[in-house]
Formats: C-alpha cells, sequence, structure tokens
C-alpha cells in the first residue's frame, strides 16, 4: 500500500457569509465566493503549500462548494503535478436551505447547549452526521492508497467542521475531545505527517476553548 507521506487538510478563505451572515437570507451556502480577504488567505496558504510540496505529486480532493473551488484556484498550485477531483463528502455541513438568520442564531445557541456533535440543525445535519460521511470517504481514500503510484501528497480543501470531524475519525478522538476543540481560523492548515513508525501525527493541535467532559472512561 502506497500511504501518501502527508495528508495536508485546508480551509477555505473568508466567504462573504464569513463576513456578513445576512446573505445566507439570499443566497444558498454552496454558492457563496470568498471576499477579497479570503483570497488573500488563500494565496497565503499556497504559498506554504507550494513549499511543503515542493515539486512532488499531489492528489488533490475539494469540497464542492463555491468558496472551496475558488480558494483552490487562488493556492496557486502546479497543474503539472496535481490530479484534482471534486468530493461531495467533503462539503459544509447543512444547516438547511434560505436560512433565516435568526432562526439560525437561535438554533446555534440551542446547538452550544445541547453539543455541536448531537444536534441537528432543523431540515439539516448534525456533526454526528457530517462524522458518518467523513468516515465514508476516508474508506474511499484508504482503497486509493493500494494503487502503487499514488502521489505522496494527499490535500483536502474543505470546511472547519469537516476538517475537525476528519482528524476525530482519523485519530478515533472521543466525541468529549472533539467538543472541546474550536474551528481552524480560514485559510488555515493542519498536516498528518507520516513518521517512520508507520503512524501519522498532527503537526499542530487544534485550540481548545474548553476542557473534554467525557461520559466515561475510553481507550
Amino acid at each position: 500500500m502506497a500511504r501518501p507521506r502527508r495528508i495536508v487538510l485546508v480551509r477555505h478563505g473568508e466567504s462573504v457569509g464569513n463576513a456578513d451572515d445576512s446573505v445566507y437570507e439570499r443566497q444558498p451556502d454552496h454558492a457563496l465566493p470568498l471576499t477579497a480577504a479570503g483570497r488573500a488567505q488563500a494565496v497565503q496558504a499556497g504559498g506554504r503549500l507550494r513549499e511543503l510540496f515542493g515539486r512532488e505529486r499531489v492528489s488533490v480532493y475539494v469540497s464542492p462548494y463555491r468558496r472551496t473551488h475558488q480558494t483552490l484556484a487562488h493556492l496557486g498550485l502546479d497543474p503539472q503535478v496535481v490530479r484534482i477531483r471534486e468530493e461531495p463528502r467533503l462539503r459544509e455541513q447543512d444547516w438547511g436551505n434560505w436560512q433565516d438568520r435568526e432562526d439560525v442564531r437561535r438554533q446555534k445557541a440551542y446547538r452550544d447547549a445541547y453539543g455541536h456533535f448531537f444536534y441537528r440543525f432543523a431540515q439539516g445535519e448534525s456533526g454526528a452526521d457530517v462524522y458518518d460521511r467523513v468516515g465514508a470517504f476516508l474508506e474511499s481514500l484508504y482503497r486509493s492508497f493500494e494503487s502503487p503510484d499514488h502521489p505522496p501528497n494527499v490535500l483536502l480543501v474543505t470546511h472547519g467542521l469537516t476538517m475537525r470531524l476528519f482528524c476525530m475519525r482519523w485519530f478515533h478522538w472521543t466525541v468529549a475531545e472533539f467538543e472541546s476543540l474550536s474551528n481552524p481560523d480560514n485559510g488555515e492548515l493542519r498536516v498528518l505527517e507520516l513518521g517512520d513508525d508507520g503512524h501519522y501525527r498532527l503537526d499542530r493541535p487544534f485550540a481548545h476553548w474548553r476542557e473534554p467532559e467525557p461520559y466515561g472512561r475510553t481507550g
């Protein structure tokens, strides 16, 4: 199995929805573009990625949202060394269609009280739902490693919650550990690096906004 040397996760740059949440009442989430600041964040992330990858080949998976496709475009990766696949399972958590701003704010308050992993937005998804589709994507990703010519790098251009849930699934973190983590900033990277012992390690942790509160013993 040709496991990649690195699996890199990057959150999209700032979108117009990140800058002004009233836009969700007028435009669907998947269609929101980057702001000028978001484009600059993607360019900056691209510089770090080009330095990291050098001339090595990269297998890229991108969420089908406009802001992730625009982020990928502004990374400035060499098309001669990348192969790109759109991957719907890496999309943002679904919060429902044509969102009412005040209703979403109420639901976010309910989610904070109920738990980010288990709370399901009305006509949308819970964190657990996203976890399940990320797990299904990982099964496909593992199968791709069976190819003897698999590129030494994998890049996922996705969303903050999806990044945290990917790492939760990969490293077998508990729900309590997930609940304690903050989203990465727009344009921020995380790198899973393959060590000499055959295990992947995260280059740096996610920020914690509280201490984990497990229900019982695990591990």
